[in-house]
């Protein structure tokens, strides 16, 4: 399919800071390097700073800035309608969007409470009623090393799941002095280390094992309790936790270990990972991340250790967009990734993954770990874990890699 065959989409965006940028570059990249059939067009960007959204527009080569979300969404020329807002809009926004007719990609986590992804859910599944699509962002899951995980462990490499390690350690709130952000206001943010890193994982263990955590027992803590507000009038009261530890069980019996932390002095975006099953093992780090260990206890005792997996082969997730095998992809490959797939589920009528119903799933953990930190540790089972729990665990990439929901 050449350029000009594909037809066109126009693509909404609201917010324009980190994630905005993230976004951009996927959307650019989704088309310069993968063959989606519907070619995106970055129409308009929303935020309420009008001059920070212009100058974002100007970097990134979006055609108009609204700074109404509401009048975004209402545009003709608008047919997705991307959210990269702080979690306290999401459920207005997405449910706005959604009734408009306009397919969505939401950021994570879905929302700040179990009650709002709900809502989101139900709207999703409304729509889809009418071909409209929607998917929460957890780009993680688009990392190749880890899609690769996800395969192997769908083709029985590592036998039957034991044990669960996951972590995400970062360390820019170590300084006390470290300036007053929305991020740690729970009315803005909804939680914390929790939600906002530890979603990532939680989501990424639930996908790499497809099955689902049933039950928690957390802490949590606060470590600095306020902090300087930008400009130096005063301080914040940070309301959401700095780092969450839990235990966990899978639904399939496996044991877990969970941890998110903003204070993990020298981890920058550290995400670890580690499967320990009958057959075998496989560990992941995103400091590291185009690689993946492998551990087979069907070859011979002599030979036997983790073996170190360059995923960069034309024949891994995604791998064969992109540069020759050694040449290694980034952080931002991922959002390209999310993107060609979106744009290929909506063309092809498919249902794209990670769903809403996927995120509400997560947002029920986050709110069991809560739950349980509220009340001294205790064992708090999930909600929606029993078999009412209809949502999905699979994801199908651009490279046409098929991985089925377990």
């Amino acid at each position: 399919m050449t350029h000009a065959d594909r037809a066109p989409i126009g693509i909404g965006m609201i917010g324009y800071a980190f994630m905005g940028m993230a976004h951009s570059q996927g959307w650019r990249n989704a088309k310069s390097f993968f063959d989606p059939k519907l070619e995106p067009r970055l129409v308009a960007l929303g935020g309420r700073d009008r001059t920070a959204a212009e100058e974002m527009a100007r970097r990134f080569d979006w055609q108009q800035v609204e700074t109404d979300w509401r009048a975004l969404i209402a545009r003709d020329d608008v047919g997705l309608v991307d959210i990269c807002t702080p979690g306290d809009t999401h459920a207005e926004i997405a449910i706005a969007a959604l009734a408009a007719g306009k397919h969505v990609l939401c950021e994570k986590p879905l929302a700040n409470s179990v009650a709002e992804a709900e809502r989101m859910t139900e709207a999703a599944e409304r729509a889809r009623a009418d071909g409209v699509k929607a998917m929460v962002g957890f780009t993680y899951r688009r990392v190749p090393a880890l899609a690769l995980a996800r395969r192997l462990v769908l083709g029985g490499r590592i036998g039957r799941l034991r044990h669960v390690r996951a972590q995400y350690l970062q360390d820019w709130l170590t300084d006390p002095d470290a300036p007053y952000s929305w991020r740690l206001d729970a009315n803005r943010a909804g939680s914390g280390a929790l939600g906002d890193i530890g979603a990532h994982v939680i989501d990424l263990t639930q996908f790499l094992t497809g099955e689902h955590i049933t039950g928690v027992s957390a802490t949590m803590d606060t470590f600095v309790p306020e902090r300087p507000l930008p400009g130096g009038d005063g301080t914040g009261q940070v309301t959401v936790d700095d780092a969450a530890v839990f235990l966990g069980r899978f639904s399939g019996g496996a044991m877990a270990t969970f941890e998110a932390t903003r204070y993990a002095t020298g981890r920058k975006n550290a995400i670890r990972i580690e499967l320990n099953g009958t057959e075998g093992s496989l560990a992941f780090d995103f400091e590291d991340m185009n690689t993946l260990r492998f551990f087979d206890s069907s070859v011979p005792t002599e030979t036997q250790g983790f073996t170190r997996i360059l995923v960069t082969e034309p024949t891994h997730p995604y791998l064969g967009a992109w540069w020759p095998p050694g040449h290694l992809l980034g952080y931002e490959h991922g959002f390209s990734h999310q993107a060609a797939d979106l744009l290929t589920a909506i063309a092809d009528g498919t249902d794209p993954e990670p769903s809403f119903a996927d995120g509400l799933r997560v947002q029920r953990v986050v709110a069991a770990v809560q739950a349980s930190a509220a009340t001294d540790s205790q064992w708090v089972p999930v909600d929606g874990t029993g078999s009412g729990d209809t949502g999905s665990t699979g994801t199908t990439d651009s490279a046409g890699t098929a991985r089925e929901v377990a």
